[in-house]
């Protein structure tokens, strides 16, 4: 897997959730602030990360550092990923299945921000389990980097497209 430099793609990026965590101390309660937050180029590459700190902004600021550290690319065929594929993650278990051209993405909140940032446009998803957006959002990046195309089994393989699909 080649390293990707995300200083050379034109990032977004969707805050997924924003989580108030409590840690109760000696003095009282502490209040920091976890954030979720997926970054993509709407053209196959995408990747997640998580911020903690004690304002929103500096949460948001480390979970997009922390995201660009961990981009994937993920394949797709057209609109759409080239085939069936159940990404879980602890409880969350998310299943993703290609569509027809003109579809449009049928995912819940988290799944689907994923899923646009990755430039994925025509495609079915189920939830199943856990609703935890965290579970949900790894879960589905673990569906994704399960993909492959007809090409990348042929390479490995050794043998032609041809001789795949007959």
């Amino acid at each position: 897997m080649q390293k990707i430099d995300p200083s050379t793609l034109d990032l977004k990026e969707k805050v997924v959730n924003i989580g108030r965590v409590t840690k109760v101390v000696k003095g009282g309660r502490n209040f920091r602030f976890s954030a979720l937050v997926v970054v993509g180029d709407e053209n196959g590459y995408v990747g997640v990360g998580s911020g903690k700190a004690a304002e929103i902004p500096d949460a948001i600021r480390k979970g997009i550092e922390d995201a660009k550290k961990n981009l994937l690319f993920i394949p797709r065929v057209g609109t759409t990923i080239p085939h069936e594929s159940m990404g879980v993650y602890g409880a969350g278990k998310v299943l993703l299945k290609p569509a027809k051209e003109g579809t449009g993405v049928i995912a819940g909140g988290p799944v689907r921000a994923v899923l646009e940032l990755a430039g994925i446009s025509d495609i079915y998803t189920k939830s199943l389990g856990s609703n935890n957006p965290t579970n949900m959002v790894r879960a589905t990046m673990e569906g994704l980097s399960q993909l492959r195309t007809v090409e990348m089994i042929a390479k490995l393989r050794g043998k032609t497209v041809n001789e795949i699909l007959e």
